[in-house]
């Protein structure tokens, strides 16, 4: 058997139907170098969704690399369950000084969708500590994606075939898509109506990634906060995907000027090197669980590889790179280079409907009647044969390159687009 047979054989691949997956040529990944993938046959190809937005430096990062090593000799694994380790202990307070969380507390998991789910809990029971009955339901976006577990799926909007799960979905309070130019007056309106009743407000701050890329205008944001700040009603920031640099800040709630209760992080990380993520928390929320030993005010939720010391290792040095490599100042540089080479390539293609780009996160909406979102796949499968890597979302080619992507770099993604774009639209 070939690679590709031996994989769909044993492999069940996430947010992929699994009885076409041989049929849709997948690229079987065998190492990568700097921005590039290479596959089994040695075919290379620029890595222009950073592996599902996780791959922040690029891969084979040599200090990155080196830190994984030295943390191998020292211990894999140990758990925090009542117990501390060092490297977690050294990034946890690395992490504590860079985020936008006023006097942070750090609980560690593995994955975004945990990370919001520790968060939704972590609400929930911050009331009840406090006494405070009847705070059990969220307001949240239409368009927004958190996750894929049953609590983060149901502050999540749907969509992505989801809704088959809507019997195990608890239901929330819907504020309006980003899209709408009153939802952030009707989202504020929202917390005032229901503040006896909300635990806390979830949101993707200035860009809902899944969503394709909508965008907010970051003044919009200072409405919610001021709303939750009167109602008394916890924020949550939601910045799996837009952490790390991506936005062209460190935390995209920078921009937004939010500082919020609890602050979701993951992909970017570790750098795309291994499983973590980290739900912060405020000193405001933490002190509500402080009691007696064993007491009911305990946070009783946790993962087995939370804060697992390869990762903690490897994010401590990630997170020390982004001032040694100057990581920020070269998202912004590129991300106008891809502004205006995509403006000008939307208007000599007229299926290019829109183009929505904040930092390094970059959305092409085509139109067309024959079926766009069959378009944009097949756009991004001719950009797999001119040797880009990228993936659709409905009728949006995404363009989340790492952020040290080079101007030439840039420059191949574009063509590679265009020339993909001429194949396809037809």
């Amino acid at each position: 058997m070939n690679w590709i047979e031996r994989d769909s054989a044993v492999v069940w691949h996430g947010f992929t139907q699994m009885g076409c997956y041989a049929d849709n040529a997948p690229v079987i990944v065998e190492r990568g170098e700097g921005r590039e993938l290479i596959d089994v046959d040695g075919r290379r190809y620029l890595d222009a969704f950073s592996s599902l937005w996780v791959t922040t430096l690029g891969h084979r990062v040599p200090e990155l690399d080196q830190a994984l090593r030295e943390q191998i000799d020292r211990i894999a694994h140990s758990t925090l369950l009542g117990n501390g380790n060092r490297i977690a202990i050294e990034f946890a307070e690395a992490l504590a000084q860079v985020v936008p969380v006023d006097q942070a507390h750090i609980l560690f998991a593995s994955d975004g969708a945990a990370a919001v789910e520790q968060a939704l809990k972590m609400a929930f029971q911050y009331w009840t500590n406090r006494g405070v009955s009847g705070r059990s339901t969220y307001l949240a976006f239409g368009g927004a994606y958190h996750g894929d577990s049953v609590g983060s799926l149901s502050v999540g909007a749907g969509g992505f075939g989801t809704d088959i799960f809507d019997p195990l979905r608890f239901p929330v309070i819907r504020a309006p898509t980003f899209g709408d130019p009153q939802a952030f007056e009707t989202a504020a309106s929202l917390i005032d109506r229901h503040r006896h009743e909300l635990a806390a407000v979830i949101v993707e701050p200035l860009v809902q990634g899944a969503a394709g890329m909508q965008l907010a205008p970051a003044a919009q944001f200072a409405k919610l906060r001021i709303a939750c700040q009167r109602a008394d009603v916890l924020l949550i920031c939601d910045e799996v995907a837009t952490g790390f640099g991506r936005t062209g800040t460190l935390f995209a709630a920078e921009q937004c000027g939010l500082r919020p209760d609890i602050l979701c992080l993951g992909k970017g990380i570790t750098g795309g090197y291994l499983p973590m993520s980290a739900t912060v928390a405020s000193q405001r929320v933490f002190d509500a669980f402080l009691g007696p030993d064993l007491s009911e005010r305990t946070f009783y939720h946790g993962h087995s590889y939370g804060g697992n010391a390869l990762a903690a290792a490897v994010a401590l040095r990630h997170l020390q790179l982004f001032g040694e490599l100057k990581v920020l100042a070269n998202v912004n540089e590129r991300s106008v280079q891809l502004r205006r080479a995509l403006d000008s390539l939307r208007r000599s293609r007229p299926c290019i409907s829109d183009i929505r780009l904040v930092g390094l996160m970059g959305a092409i909406e085509i139109s067309d009647a024959a079926g766009a979102a069959k378009t944009a796949r097949k756009i991004c499968a001719a950009m797999v044969q001119r040797g880009v890597l990228t993936r659709s979302l409905g009728n949006v080619v995404t363009l989340v390159p790492p952020l040290t992507i080079t101007a030439a770099e840039i420059e191949r993604i574009v063509a590679a687009l265009t020339g993909a774009i001429d194949e396809a639209v037809v």
